[in-house]
């Protein structure tokens, strides 16, 4: 709901539960009120005609007050615009209108030096506030330079002290939550690699009061965009608090506007929740369910994939060998991992040559895809399409398309080069191969990988080169979108060598996400904690891999431990079923089953974090209508003592719920107040407990 007052230089969107209010004075400044608890058009009036505060002649007025703070005039915080042309640098505006359509409200600025019209947009998801800005160069001078266009401005209330909540990582150790004090200057993160990155989310959350899992004030942003970017916190020094995020970190956000070409920001969305960190999570989760996620009602199958199973050494026939295996265990989905294609024996060759090896796969795809259909799975495949081999055919056909930078070393990363995909011609080539592609067989599901940083971000030859940050990212989605549009029936997955592409951006044209590339399941355990602090369980892939797992620390753990740990999200398994003896497929034939019963409820439930993973005993609920799923996990029991209760959350308290499996019937209020004995002891114990309320 969008309301105007104040003659109209007032206006207020309202959530179900909290609103957002901005003011327009007679000097065209664009002031912050409110963001926060749900208020009536009279409070954002009312807070509008409250004295301005007093600044010394060292500091602005506007300072920690604006909506959007441009470059120039007196204003001294990180400015959220900048832009220049030959003879002047930054902005001075006019209101020009403001307009709502069809639930969006759109401010209108313009720059009459510059030719610019600046359109602030927000919009009210239930209680995400989404907002970007569009630039448009209506005048008919100079083309001109934008040096910064971040997507918005965060203006948070007057407190005593702030504490800044992220996630951090690297590769194989993403999503972990990290919180600090806020000091006075600025606090950055974001990425320069040409794509989300492993090291952070472009998310962030701020509490003032300590606020807990169930309870507390926290303001969180998220960014929707899958290239390089920035989020920059700011205390100033008054005290008050102001964040900025959009694309580009450094220079690689620039865009150079001529006559009559746009530019528009994506998504920056904010979220005020009174629930603590918990229901931040689910406001996250509902608003991406709901105006994100594509198709997010339908919940994602169970699948197998071959990587860890065999590697770059595949053929037709063991690929076969390993789905019948995958069928019998309940699999619903068999994916073919790498080395399919091309002269792809080993990392050094092939990628940029998507067609099946002829030695492998002597028929193509359609035969392996035709047999895994017919033992009841749906086919899917890997791909890498940003990317290229040297020793490769399109690569000695095409050196240029790979981005590079006249008379300097191309770098490999992982033997690998990027290509240019801001280049018309590589994004037609890379449409006709994947079309090709998914029509030569009944293809179901796509992998889609990114392993490779921006290192060498040249495009010799044209007149703007660092554009291409930009301009692949666009390019990515359209051709997703594009394939999209004409296979349907086709999933993807983003993956970016596991956690490194995930943000709003590209989980708004992709099904689910490969969390990260570490399957160690107690790991895990904290990547999947960080992840759904934001991102909600149904797109959290997560993999049943061998013991010891070899990949990385040589960690031995139980069947039963490795798979409650990945039904936290989209369970999928990895191992060598060839080498899996008869007990342990029973076994996991079993666990598939089990969570078949309870995936409605873990993909498609309000997700309660009810015990942090930091050693001893950790849990995590899902409740979707009268049904209740919590998976716990016992790392080690220690010195004998009893294992600690787990309270769940979001149950009735004055409903009874019967504990399925067993003739027990427990009080909400028991379990909400006491908790629940899990049974689990000793080390790397875990396991699952469905209610079901009982209904009179």
């Amino acid at each position: 709901m969008i309301e105007v007052g104040g003659d109209g230089r007032i206006w207020l969107l309202s959530g179900p539960t909290s609103s957002y209010a901005l003011m327009l004075t007679e000097r065209d400044e664009l002031l912050h009120l409110h963001w926060g608890p749900r208020i009536a058009l009279a409070d954002a009036e009312a807070l509008a005609v409250q004295p301005e505060p007093a600044a010394s002649g060292f500091e602005s007025p506007l300072d920690g007050r604006e909506e959007y703070p441009v470059e120039g005039g007196p204003r001294f915080v990180r400015p959220a615009l900048s832009v220049r042309t030959p003879e002047v640098r930054g902005t001075e505006w006019r209101f020009a209108q403001a307009v709502q359509d069809d639930g969006v409200l759109k401010l209108g600025f313009t720059d009459d030096v510059h030719g610019l019209r600046i359109t602030l947009r927000y919009a009210m998801r239930g209680d995400v506030v989404e907002r970007d800005v569009e630039l448009v160069h209506e005048g008919e001078g100079p083309a001109v330079e934008i040096l910064r266009a971040d997507s918005a401005a965060w203006t948070l209330p007057e407190r005593d002290a702030w504490r800044l909540t992220q996630l951090h990582g690297r590769w194989a150790a993403e999503s972990r939550i990290e919180q600090v004090p806020l000091a006075y200057g600025e606090h950055v993160i974001g990425s320069r690699r040409g794509h989300t990155g492993h090291q952070y989310l472009p998310w962030v959350a701020l509490d003032a009061d300590g606020a807990g899992e169930e309870q507390g004030e926290v303001y969180s942003c998220a960014l929707g965009w899958s290239g390089a970017w920035r989020i920059a916190v700011q205390k100033l020094p008054r005290g008050l608090v102001q964040l900025t995020g959009g694309t580009g970190h450094d220079d690689s956000g620039q865009v150079l506007l001529a006559p009559g070409r746009s530019w528009r920001t994506p998504v920056f969305a904010g979220l005020w929740s009174d629930g603590g960190f918990g229901g931040a999570s689910r406001a996250w989760h509902a608003y991406q369910m709901e105006h994100v996620i594509p198709d997010a009602d339908r919940v994602r199958p169970v699948l197998f994939n071959s990587w860890e199973a065999t590697g770059f050494d595949i053929s037709a026939p063991q690929q076969l060998e390993l789905a019948r295996r995958a069928a019998e265990m309940g699999v619903e989905l068999f994916v073919v991992d790498d080395a399919w294609f091309g002269a792809r024996v080993g990392d050094r060759a092939g990628l940029g040559d998507w067609a099946p090896n002829p030695d492998r796969f002597p028929g193509g795809l359609k035969p392996l895809a035709d047999d895994v259909h017919a033992l009841g799975m749906q086919f899917g495949i890997w791909v890498e399409p940003e990317m290229v081999n040297a020793d490769s055919d399109l690569y000695r056909s095409h050196p240029d398309w790979v981005q590079h930078h006249p008379g300097r070393t191309r770098t490999e990363f992982r033997h690998q080069l990027v290509l240019n995909l801001a280049r018309e011609d590589v994004q037609e080539y890379l449409w006709e191969q994947l079309h090709t592609l998914l029509s030569s067989a009944p293809i179901d599901y796509v992998k889609w990988d990114f392993n490779r940083c921006f290192t060498d971000a040249g495009w010799p030859g044209e007149a703007y080169p660092q554009k291409l940050w930009n301009e692949h990212v666009h390019a990515f989605y359209r051709l997703l979108d594009r394939l999209r549009a004409t296979h349907p029936g086709v999933a993807f997955e983003s993956c970016s060598g596991g956690g490194g592409r995930i943000d709003l951006g590209v989980l708004s044209r992709t099904d689910q996400v490969w969390t990260s590339d570490n399957t160690d399941p107690l790991d895990r355990l904290g990547i999947q904690h960080g992840f759904t602090h934001v991102h909600p369980a149904r797109v959290m892939a997560a993999w049943v891999t061998d013991s010891p797992n070899v990949q990385l620390n040589g960690r031995v753990s139980s069947l039963r431990f490795r798979f409650v740990s990945a039904m936290a999200g989209v369970l999928g398994v990895g191992g060598d079923l060839a080498a899996w003896t008869r007990q342990e497929l029973d076994e996991a034939r079993s666990w598939v089953a089990l969570y078949k019963e309870i995936r409605d409820t873990v993909q498609l439930g309000e997700l309660h974090r009810l015990r942090a993973p930091r050693g001893g005993l950790s849990a995590v609920q899902y409740v979707r209508g009268d049904e209740v799923v919590v998976l716990a996990w016992l790392q080690a029991q220690r010195y004998g003592e009893p294992v600690a209760r787990v309270r769940l959350h979001g149950i009735a308290a004055d409903a009874s719920y019967e504990l399925l499996g067993t003739d027990e019937v427990h009080r909400g209020s028991v379990l909400l107040h006491h908790g629940l004995r899990t049974g689990l002891k000793g080390d790397f114990d875990a396991g699952v407990y469905r209610f079901r309320r009982v209904r009179p």
